[in-house]
């Protein structure tokens, strides 16, 4: 079935003769179309339920506090806002020295060459704005060699112990198999359920919750609607912070070897097509060199 499915995209990309970058494009443009009808869907709904829940907690606020007004109204919510920059708690009046103490502020640079960008924490100086566009600009490129390194050296790790268990073991394709599974499943144990745990511990969000912030963070989107180490009503321990930043680095390593097998995988995918498309080709040429063989005789 596989066969004949490879066999009828090969025979469909050469017949209408796309080039591979249009193709990809338009199954990009479709997959986001795609998935923003689908945010739209679920969500869309939701944020208009929310806006009217807001509009009668305002109105209710307004006739509770006649004193305040819109225009103070809008004062207060200005100075949260202001207050939340800061890392001031809206519960309490100390903020623990707010967001930029030194760890808070080496796990912003950590987000800053990551490209995570949570938004939780902003330089609001602008000797700070500039400094963050400089660091940006050569830690990012840094980032990027940093880890696409120690990502092919983990690769690297385990394909040399997949080589020596085949020559040891007769079943050497099983064998790779089952070390690359028991790699990927041990890595996200260590990734993703135990960072959850610890999230749940901590921050005191739900498992649903703690595994959405992994994902978020590991695979660089960085929302900031969830953000560890934040909450300036919480006391943390200071081994907290530099557990995230090793977490961020080591586990942005490994999404870079899964990127590393993926890419693999679609290398090894690519060169099935074409051989299957050079064999049907050989198999046509073939077909047709016999009837030309016979005209030439009869001429």
């Amino acid at each position: 079935m596989l066969s004949m499915f490879s066999g009828k995209l090969c025979q469909f990309l050469s017949l209408t003769r796309l080039p591979s970058i249009l193709f990809l494009g338009i199954i990009y443009v479709a997959y986001v179309l795609v998935g923003g009808l689908v945010f739209w869907k679920l969500e869309g709904w939701y944020v208009l339920q929310q806006i009217d829940i807001l509009k009668e907690k305002r109105m209710k606020l307004l006739e509770k506090y006649p004193c305040v007004g819109q225009n103070g109204l809008r004062e207060l919510a200005e100075m949260i806002k202001a207050a939340s920059l800061s890392g001031l708690s809206p519960d309490s009046n100390d903020t623990a020295d707010g967001f930029w103490k030194y760890t808070s502020s080496s796990v912003f640079a950590a987000t800053v060459v990551t490209t995570i960008g949570y938004g939780n924490i902003i330089p609001l100086t602008t000797a700070g704005q500039i400094f963050c566009v400089m660091f940006a600009l050569f830690g990012i490129p840094l980032n990027v060699v940093i880890l696409n390194r120690v990502g092919k050296y983990m690769l690297a790790i385990e394909r040399n112990f997949c080589n020596f268990l085949e020559k040891k073991i007769d079943r050497g394709k099983c064998v790779r198999i089952s070390i690359h599974s028991i790699s990927f499943i041990s890595s996200a144990f260590l990734y993703f359920v135990v960072p959850m745990l610890l999230f749940k511990e901590y921050e005191g969000w739900s498992y649903a919750e703690a595994i959405y912030y992994c994902f978020i963070t590991l695979s660089t989107i960085g929302f900031g609607d969830y953000v560890a180490d934040h909450n300036p009503a919480k006391n943390y321990p200071e081994w907290y912070s530099c557990l995230m930043a090793a977490w961020i680095f080591f586990g942005l390593a490994w999404l870079a070897l899964l990127i590393n097998h993926t890419i693999d995988l679609l290398e090894s995918f690519n060169t099935y097509l074409r051989g299957r498309r050079n064999a049907q080709t050989q198999v046509e040429e073939s077909k047709e060199q016999p009837g030309k063989g016979l005209k030439v005789e009869e001429t």
